[in-house]
C-alpha cells in the first residue's frame, strides 16, 4: 500500500505538521499523566482512620461478630502456614537458618506474621515450576515461539525460571526499601522529639511512646516501630534486647547508630539528650547532603529529555518558518 505524498512543509523529507502533531500528542499525554498523579495521591492514614471509625460504629451498635470473624481468619491463616511448614519439613527442604533470615526480612518489610517465612521459601520452589514450566512448554512444546532463534528461546525460558525464583525476594526487598525510606525521612524529627522528652524528665519508654504518638500521623511506619519499642521496654527484662530488636526490624545504618547510643546511655549513664542532639544534627546534615547530591545529578538526568523532546521542538520553531520560506521559494522558482 503506497503512502500518499504529504502536502505540508517538510524538513529532510519529514512532514513538519506530522512531527508537530506527534509531539503535541506526547505533551498532552504527559500533562494528563501528571494531573492524574497529582490528583490521586493517597493519604497513608486514610485507610487506618476509616478502619477505626468503622470499629467505633460497630462498638456503638453492639456488633461484635467482626471480631470473631477476624479471629477465625487469623486462625485459618496460621493453619495454612502450619500446613506449608509441615509439607516442607516432610520434604526436608526447610532449614532453620533460611527461616530465620526470611523472618528478619518479613519484619523489616513490616509483616509481623513470622510464621509465613516457610511460605516465602515455598514460593521459591513452586513459582519456578509453575511459571518456568509453563514458559518451557510454550517455547518447546508449541509453535508460539517457532520464529525465534534458539538463543532467544533459551534466554526466555531461563529468564522465566530465574525471575520466578527471585520474585518473593524481589517483593520483600522492594517493601523493605520503601519502608526504610519512609523511616529515614522522619528519623531526625523523631530524635528531636526524643531530646525534648529526655530534657523534660520522661523515662526512655515514656519518651518513645510519646514520640510514637506525635509522629504516628506524619510517619506511620516510624511511629509503629517506636510504639513497639516502648512496649518491649515495658515488659522485657533486658532493655538492651528491646533496642536490638528495633535495629533488627529496621534496615538502616542510622537506626543502628541510635540503638548503639541508647544502649551506651543505659549502660554507662551518659546524658541521653546531648547524645541524641548530636545524632539528630548528623542525620540532618546527611539528609542535606543527599538532597545536594540529587540536585547535582539533575543536569545529567535532564540531558536525555532535553535532547529527545525540547531541542527538536526548539529546532522546529526556529527553523520551521525559514524552511517553509525556502521550500516555497524553490517551488515557485
Amino acid at each position: 500500500m503506497d503512502v500518499p505524498p504529504s502536502s505540508g512543509p517538510t524538513i529532510l523529507g519529514v512532514d513538519v505538521l506530522w512531527v508537530a502533531t506527534l509531539l503535541a500528542g506526547v505533551a498532552a499525554m504527559s500533562m494528563m499523566l501528571a494531573i492524574y498523579a497529582a490528583t490521586t495521591v493517597r493519604d497513608p492514614m486514610a485507610k487506618r482512620v476509616k478502619a477505626l471509625n468503622d470499629r467505633r460504629e460497630q462498638l456503638k451498635a453492639g456488633i461484635t461478630a467482626s471480631t470473631s470473624k477476624r479471629r477465625a481468619k487469623l486462625v485459618q491463616k496460621n493453619e495454612s502456614a502450619d500446613r506449608i511448614r509441615a509439607l516442607m519439613s516432610s520434604l526436608k527442604v526447610l532449614q532453620e537458618s533460611q527461616v530465620k533470615t526470611v523472618q528478619i526480612k518479613l519484619l523489616q518489610a513490616g509483616i509481623r506474621q513470622k510464621e509465613w517465612a516457610p511460605a516465602v521459601i515455598f514460593g521459591r520452589l513452586v513459582l519456578p515450576i509453575v511459571f518456568g514450566g509453563t514458559m518451557l512448554f510454550l517455547v518447546y512444546g508449541t509453535e508460539m515461539f517457532a520464529t525465534w532463534s534458539p538463543l532467544k528461546a533459551y534466554g526466555l525460558v531461563a529468564g522465566s525460571f530465574i525471575l520466578s525464583y527471585k520474585a518473593p525476594d524481589i517483593y520483600l526487598k522492594n517493601q523493605i526499601t520503601k519502608r526504610s525510606h519512609a523511616i529515614r525521612k522522619g528519623l531526625p524529627d523523631a530524635l528531636d522529639l526524643l531530646v525534648i522528652c529526655a530534657e523534660a524528665g520522661l523515662t526512655v519508654d515514656a519518651a518513645f511512646s510519646r514520640v510514637a504518638k506525635e509522629l504516628g500521623k506524619a510517619y506511620p511506619e516510624l511511629g509503629e516501630e517506636f510504639q513497639l519499642t516502648a512496649i518491649e521496654l515495658g515488659f522485657l527484662t533486658d532493655r538492651r534486647q528491646a533496642f536490638e530488636n528495633l535495629a533488627t526490624r529496621i534496615d538502616l545504618e542510622a537506626v543502628r547508630g541510635v540503638v548503639t547510643t541508647m544502649i551506651q546511655t543505659e549502660k554507662y549513664g551518659t546524658p541521653l539528650a546531648s547524645a541524641l542532639r548530636v545524632l539528630s544534627a548528623e542525620f540532618r546534615n546527611e539528609r542535606m547532603m543527599r538532597a545536594e547530591e540529587k540536585a547535582a545529578r539533575l543536569p545529567a538526568i535532564m540531558t536525555v529529555p532535553l535532547i529527545l523532546f525540547i531541542l527538536p521542538v526548539l529546532f522546529i520553531v526556529i527553523l520551521g518558518p525559514a524552511a517553509c520560506s525556502i521550500n516555497d521559494a524553490l517551488m515557485t522558482g
